[in-house]
């Protein structure tokens, strides 16, 4: 585990205060998301490791898609409203993957070409489409916080896949409801 997850795991006051508040909004309003803090409903992580590289991608349990259709509209309409909340503010966002990096200079007197690479250098990596990418290095003071946009991304990709959801269910409902009216008035 990375140190930085270990820190942010020992010491629970360093989560924002903006992430605890809607939390616990959260869990006044959906008792589902209590179950998730508890541990009854869980989330899967993928971790893909490439050339030593690990990028995270969490994706949301079909358990929680499928209560949606046993949930009433009050509570998806309170489900969506605080999931709006729990949104981190959208000025801290950033797309991209942080490495770190260990570089050669090709001085054959270096420590380098001993095998003690320079570094570490950090460097954001940005895919623009298929086959072009756009990086640049990240000065070391930089690097939390550049970290913590990346996964303020992350969380409002996922919140808004949520949302999204509920959305789609609220308009299905929409639309059997407006089929039974055409039917009744036939």
């Amino acid at each position: 585990m990375p140190a930085h997850a270990a820190r942010r795991q020992a010491d629970p006051e360093g989560t924002p205060a903006y992430r605890r508040e809607a939390r616990n909004f959260a869990r006044q309003v959906d008792p589902q998301v209590a179950q998730w803090d508890k541990g009854e409903i869980r989330t899967c992580e993928i971790r893909i490791c490439i050339f030593g590289v690990c990028l995270y991608n969490s994706c949301s349990c079909m358990a929680v898609r499928e209560n949606l259709a046993k949930l009433s509209d009050l509570a998806l309409r309170n489900r969506r409203e605080g999931l709006t909340r729990v949104l981190p503010p959208l000025a801290e966002v950033l797309r991209g993957s942080l490495m770190e990096r260990y570089l050669t200079c090709g001085n054959p007197d270096c420590k380098c070409a001993r095998g003690e690479r320079h570094g570490p250098t950090w460097y954001l990596s940005v895919s623009l489409d298929q086959s072009h990418r756009a990086g640049c290095t990240v000065p070391s003071d930089q690097v939390e916080q550049v970290r913590r946009w990346i996964e303020n991304y992350h969380q409002v990709k996922e919140n808004l896949e949520k949302i999204s959801d509920i959305n789609r269910e609220l308009m299905h409902r929409l639309k059997a409801k407006n089929k039974k009216r055409k039917s009744a008035k036939k």
